[in-house]
């Protein structure tokens, strides 16, 4: 597919297409994966829905690097995925995982879109933006059938138009806290939701990575996800509100053979992670309470101190493939 006018692609165009090329890669492979083992015939048929979708959209990706002469990102393989591994997972943590996937394909094609100077790169990712939404609400209507949807708490319907007048409205360590607002309510349960999975997800890699320091690297993150989860909960509770998420650690399975490369795994968590950092920023900047922006702030810290262990975990191992970047004008001038 060569783009409909002559003007060169940007970086704004280049870069988020590598990087959805990597992210869609190890998606893919999680979805064969999953294939092999689901059982459910719902699930199945998401998952089967989700391949096709990911399979043209980095069809479609190719087409444009060649178009381009840029080389075609590595990304992942055949050889970051191990089929006849076990089932690591239950069909219930699949579904919850395309749900969460869609939340991430939504969030980056959607800034990819706002930043795309070329029209063809726009458009491509427009597409894949309405596809995103439609398979969102696929799994998460699949997700209320099963009775495995956790919805949100219900709050007082607003009687009549009224303005803020009380001092503790911003307060939260000092004073009397005020309840949470609703959309303090609905990140908490967002956040809840994400840790719950990132905690299964990273208890199932820990059991089965070949290498001791990457195991490690899981069991971190494992205890790192738990403790975010335990902290949402605590907050809700204190205003007398139902759980956001749940532990879902009995939806990963004994297995102790890898179905993937510690590579993959290692950059799925790295991925995760970023997206959590982003969505705790985004939580900080509209919780007008001061005792959450800080909660928000400190999480923050912690898990990007993690994800810096993450690339350099990658980096040791030489795992970490060169994404696109500025020429070196001080190297070229030698």
């Amino acid at each position: 597919m060569k783009p409909s006018n002559s003007v060169a692609l940007t970086a704004s165009d280049i870069s988020p297409l590598w990087d959805t090329y990597q992210s869609e890669t190890i998606a893919k492979l999680g979805i064969v994966h999953f294939l092999k083992h689901a059982e459910d015939r719902s699930i199945r048929q998401l998952l089967k829905d989700t391949l096709k979708l990911i399979e043209k959209n980095l069809a479609h990706m190719e087409a444009i690097f060649a178009a381009e002469n840029v080389q075609i990102p590595l990304g992942f393989t055949e050889k970051d995925i191990h089929l006849n591994a076990p089932r690591l997972f239950s069909d219930i943590l699949y579904l919850e995982y395309i749900y969460n996937m869609t939340f991430f394909m939504m969030s980056t094609y959607s800034l990819a879109f706002s930043v795309a100077d070329h029209k063809d790169i726009s458009d491509y990712y427009a597409t894949n933006l309405k596809a995103a939404v439609e398979l969102n609400i696929k799994a998460k209507e699949l997700e209320k059938e099963k009775g495995v949807y956790i919805r949100s708490p219900r709050i007082p319907k607003q009687k009549k138009v009224s303005f803020v007048q009380d001092k503790n409205y911003l307060t939260g360590w000092f004073g009397e806290r005020r309840p949470l607002l609703g959309i303090e309510i609905t990140n908490l349960v967002f956040h809840s939701k994400r840790n719950a999975l990132g905690h299964a997800v990273i208890t199932g890699f820990s059991q089965v990575a070949h290498s001791k320091e990457v195991r490690k690297f899981f069991e971190r993150g494992r205890d790192i996800s738990g403790k975010h989860l335990e902290i949402f909960t605590s907050i809700l509770h204190e205003d007398h509100l139902a759980d956001g998420a749940l532990l879902m650690t009995s939806e990963v399975t004994e297995s102790t053979i890898a179905p993937f490369s510690d590579r993959l795994m290692v950059t799925f968590v790295a991925n995760l992670i970023a997206s959590s950092i982003g969505q705790y920023g985004v939580s900080m900047s509209i919780s007008p309470r001061h005792d959450l922006g800080v909660q928000y702030a400190r999480l923050m810290t912690e898990v990007g101190k993690y994800a810096n262990e993450g690339m350099k975990l990658l980096i040791r191992h030489e795992w970490l493939e060169q994404p696109p970047m500025a020429a070196n004008r001080n190297d070229l001038a030698k």
